[in-house]
């Protein structure tokens, strides 16, 4: 049975997910700061993972899967430049509002899949073209401020440099994570994208445990007291991992990032209600094109 379609689906969770994790950290970022805020999806994101993964063994009659170099390298540079990623978003949230920041974040899908073509030899159709380049003109819309397209500001300033810098990390590492899973012998889609997941929130935890202890201890009994609120975010984080994983097991990831970017209205939705930020008509005709390019993703991408 072709299993493919359910990237769609998984893309569409992932993203819900994503969308609530983000405004969880968000809220730890002021108690916390950047990096304690970065270091709590992943510590609290890991056990749920193993969990995740205990559960696919379980209900699969398939052996777990070995690691190899390619796997193990692909590993480490997606689980580094997710956290470089992640440890910049939330630095530009705490400048602009949160779901153009979200936007801003959201130039990834280009980047995704010129890195997916250089590294991956990922397909990129015409279509796909077409459906990135409408929702990468939709998160610039969303993002410029009303008459200012001429100052420094008009596109966001540092905020937006920093969002723009985070969407590049966070496309090598969908491209990373993808390359892991390929990488990996063959097996059923679900136990090889959650022993990637896994395997890369381990090592996500291991570098942010070591660099905490030895320079931050002070910042990681705060990340542990904390718990309550964390656990959510971690949760949350690890439930949205597992989303993107199984899609990027099933096509390639320009395709999963670019539906990924229904993420923002699912921010907007956030937005208004948890931090009571409402959203210009401007902001409004960018999310119609990115949701314009999704469409067209949709349909001109294989089921």
């Amino acid at each position: 049975m072709d299993y493919t379609w359910i990237w769609i689906p998984a893309t569409l969770f992932a993203a819900a997910a994503q969308a609530g994790r983000n405004a969880v950290q968000r809220s730890l970022t002021e108690k916390l700061g950047t990096l304690g805020a970065t270091q709590v999806r992943f510590l609290f994101g890991m056990p749920f993972a193993l969990v995740f993964l205990a559960v696919a063994g379980a209900f699969s009659s398939a052996r777990l899967p070995g690691v190899n170099a390619s796997f193990l390298l692909f590993v480490a540079g997606g689980a580094f430049a997710q956290i470089a990623a992640t440890a910049l978003m939330l630095a530009a949230m705490r400048m602009r509002a949160f779901v153009v920041v979200t936007a801003w974040t959201k130039t990834e899908p280009v980047q995704v899949a010129v890195f997916g073509m250089a590294v991956l030899g990922d397909p990129f159709t015409p279509g796909g073209a077409l459906a990135v380049l409408l929702a990468t003109v939709g998160v610039v819309l969303l993002s410029v401020r009303r008459g200012a397209l001429g100052g420094a500001g008009g596109l966001g300033g540092r905020a937006a440099l920093l969002g723009l810098v985070s969407g590049a990390c966070f496309a090598l590492a969908s491209v990373a994570f993808r390359g892991a899973i390929l990488s990996l012998e063959q097996g059923p889609f679900v136990l090889l994208a959650t022993w990637t997941l896994a395997w890369s929130l381990c090592t996500q935890v291991a570098m942010l445990l070591l660099w905490m202890a030895l320079l931050r201890r002070e910042l990681l009994a705060q990340c542990l007291a904390a718990w309550r609120v964390s656990i959510w975010g971690g949760l949350l984080g690890a439930a949205a991992s597992q989303g993107w994983f199984l899609a990027f097991a099933l096509t390639p990831a320009a395709n999963v990032r670019t539906l990924g970017l229904a993420e923002v209205l699912f921010a907007q939705i956030l937005s208004h209600r948890v931090f009571a930020q409402s959203a210009t008509a401007r902001e409004w005709g960018g999310i119609a094109l990115i949701l314009a390019g999704v469409g067209v993703l949709l349909w001109s991408a294989p089921a």
